[in-house]
This record gives C-alpha cells, sequence and structure tokens, in this order.
C-alpha cells in the first residue's frame, strides 16, 4: 500500500506525521496547481464543483508517482461531497488506474465499528507496534492543531506587524521545513519554535487595522490554491483575517457530533437564519457570519465554489444578516474560469469600503 491523501490546508502536514510515525509508505501530493486544475477539469464532469476538480487532478498526479491508494475525509450530508469518492473511483477506473479508495466518514453516519475497521485497514500495513500507532495519532492531532494556530497566529498579527510580510514569511517558512521533516517528533519541534518566532514578532498595538472574517465552503477555505491565496492577499494588505474553519476544528467537530455537542457556539448564531443543516457547511457559513460581527470584525467574504448547493442557500440568507446586523459581506464566486486581475479589483474594492466605513465610525460620521 502507497497512500496519496488532498491537500486540505494544514492537514496533508498532520497526515505526513502520521504516516512517518506509523512507518507507512505514502506520496505526499503535489502543491495544489493550475496544472492539478487542468488535469481535474479536464476528466471531471463539466458541471462538478472546484474541489472535485482540483482533487482529481492532485489525484491523478499522485498516482502518476506511484500511489495505489487515496485517503479521503468523509462528506457532508446532502452535498456532492458525499459522493466525491464514487465518481472518483469511476473516472480514475475508466482511464486505467486500478487504485483503492478509504473514506474517513463521520463516526454518526457509518458508526464507530465501521470507521475503526477502515483506519485499520490502513494501520494494519503498518510494522510498528499498537503503542507506536497510538503515539502516531497522537503526534498527528498535536501537529494539526499547532500548524492551524500558528496560522491564525499569523494572519491576525500580521496587521499589526512593524516589519510588514514578517508573519507571512515565517508561516510559508514553517510548512517548508516540516515537508522536509523524517520524524513526528521533529515536525512538532519544528512547529514549536516558529510558533515561538511569532510570539516575537514585532507589534505596533496604537494601530486599528481592518480585520475581515473568511467564509464559505470549507475546502475553498482550506486550500489556498482554490481561493487564490486570497488570506496572503489580505496579510500584504496589512489586514487581519480570521476563518473558523481548520482542519483540527474539523477533526473535534467530528468527534463531538457523536454526542451532538459540536459547533454548539455556531449553531446557536445560525438559529435566528438557519436552524438546521442544509449540508456542506453551508449552516456554518450562516452562523460564523453573526459571530464576526458580534467579535468587532469590519466585514466578512464568502468563498462560494462555482455551483456549491448549500454555499448557494447561505448566500441568498447573507444579505439579510448584512441589513440586519449591518455588517458588509462580499461573495467571490471560484471556478478554474476565474481570474485573477478582477478578483483582486474586488476585494480592493471591499476593503476600501470597509475603510471608509472604520473612518467614519472613528470620527463620529
Amino acid at each position: 500500500m502507497v497512500l496519496t491523501f488532498p491537500h486540505l490546508g494544514n492537514s496533508a502536514l498532520a497526515a505526513k506525521s502520521v504516516f512517518d510515525g506509523l512507518g507507512i509508505d505514502y506520496i505526499l501530493p503535489p502543491i495544489s496547481s493550475r496544472t492539478s486544475l487542468e488535469i481535474g477539469s479536464y476528466y471531471a464532469p463539466e458541471e462538478i464543483c472546484l474541489p472535485f476538480k482540483i482533487m482529481l487532478g492532485s489525484f491523478i498526479q499522485s498516482i502518476e508517482n506511484g500511489a495505489d491508494t487515496i485517503l479521503i475525509p468523509g462528506s457532508c450530508g446532502p452535498c456532492r461531497y458525499g459522493e466525491y469518492c464514487e465518481l472518483h473511483m469511476k473516472i480514475l477506473k475508466k482511464l486505467g488506474y486500478n487504485v483503492d479508495i478509504i473514506v474517513l466518514d463521520l463516526p454518526k453516519d457509518i458508526g464507530v465499528k465501521e470507521l475503526l475497521n477502515r483506519i485499520n485497514k490502513i494501520s494494519s500495513n503498518s510494522p510498528k507496534s499498537n503503542k507506536e500507532k497510538i503515539e502516531a495519532l497522537i503526534a498527528g492531532y498535536k501537529v494539526i492543531k499547532l500548524i492551524d494556530r500558528i496560522e491564525q497566529k499569523a494572519k491576525i498579527k500580521s496587521g499589526y506587524e512593524i516589519n510588514k510580510g514578517e508573519c507571512k514569511k515565517l508561516f510559508n517558512e514553517c510548512k517548508k521545513e516540516c515537508v522536509l521533516t523524517k520524524k513526528p517528533d521533529e515536525m512538532i519541534y519544528t512547529l514549536e519554535r516558529y510558533n515561538n518566532m511569532l510570539d516575537m514578532v514585532t507589534l505596533n498595538k496604537t494601530i486599528k487595522p481592518l480585520k475581515v472574517a473568511i467564509i464559505g465552503e470549507i475546502y475553498t477555505l482550506l486550500e489556498p490554491f482554490s481561493n487564490l491565496y486570497i488570506e496572503d492577499k489580505l496579510m500584504d494588505y496589512g489586514v487581519s483575517s480570521k476563518r473558523f474553519l481548520y482542519p483540527s476544528w474539523w477533526v473535534k467537530d467530528a468527534a463531538l457530533s457523536i454526542v451532538n455537542l459540536n459547533s454548539l457556539d455556531i449553531r446557536k448564531a445560525s438559529k435566528k437564519y438557519l436552524s438546521y443543516y442544509i449540508g456542506g457547511f453551508g449552516r456554518e457559513c450562516v452562523g460564523e457570519a453573526v459571530l464576526a460581527k458580534k467579535q468587532g470584525f469590519h466585514g466578512a467574504i464568502q468563498i462560494l465554489p462555482m455551483g456549491c448547493m448549500p454555499e448557494i442557500v447561505s448566500k441568498s440568507i447573507l444579505p439579510t444578516i448584512s441589513k440586519d446586523e449591518n455588517f458588509p459581506i462580499m461573495t467571490l464566486v471560484v471556478d478554474e474560469m476565474t481570474g485573477e486581475g478582477g478578483y483582486e479589483t474586488r476585494i480592493e474594492a471591499f476593503l476600501d469600503l470597509l475603510e471608509r466605513r472604520k473612518d467614519n465610525v472613528l470620527h463620529g460620521c
């Protein structure tokens, strides 16, 4: 077995750490790129959503590099993501690739026993003892919590940094060094070192930067290429940004969903506008918009992959939230045809709007 997995933000680094600890062969997928998208778009159904196309292209690249088993997280309710594994398998088989797909679905959907069976299908290929396997999983969870914490810290601090670009540079260097590590403890040490370095970044606490929340569909939030690196652009503009969905959040949310204690803050915030789940992360998007206003952000940007049904529903609700809360929200639709020039123009115009509103508030207008 030679595993591969999709890039889902920082989760690929956690997966690398786990498989290094288990001693299982794997192919680290190439960074999502225009090449991945072009390959996926060529073989994917025309109207399927952007995440499917990028993931398909990435899988084909990894298979060409020697992978024979694909590991992906499970579905999100009545969303096309739930059919990804079946459709991916059919396309790959049609192309002549004989690969297996292991889906890690939520325990509430397939049961704890079936989830453990699927995990065992992977861990049985490890030469490590049961104790070492547990240690590898614990280390992987520690990795994902650390890297997510570092990313959150870098993107908030970028609005206050004196040496512009320092936070972005540290975060990018951290990821590059993590890819080069060979053992879980090496990656954890690297992450802790960069976390401390971020704590030492010199800040100007007197300035009041724009604060923008990034909300929307989880894949296009986590995977920078799919959203045209919007958070990097905001860091370059000196904006403090935040998103609520991270891989570590997903792990915690999946675990707590067994006892229906997941995302209590988001569920409470969304209740007025969307009181039930509609698939994907549509309810989370609505709740995050409300929470962003309560937490003092100046505005929010929704990332919507073309054709994403849950996000289309959320998009129809967001104008009401914007009006009720006097809170600007902009939606950016992304697909393989999205032009970066127009994309950046809309972001800059939105930031100009937020800046004028902020100045008016400061001057009592």
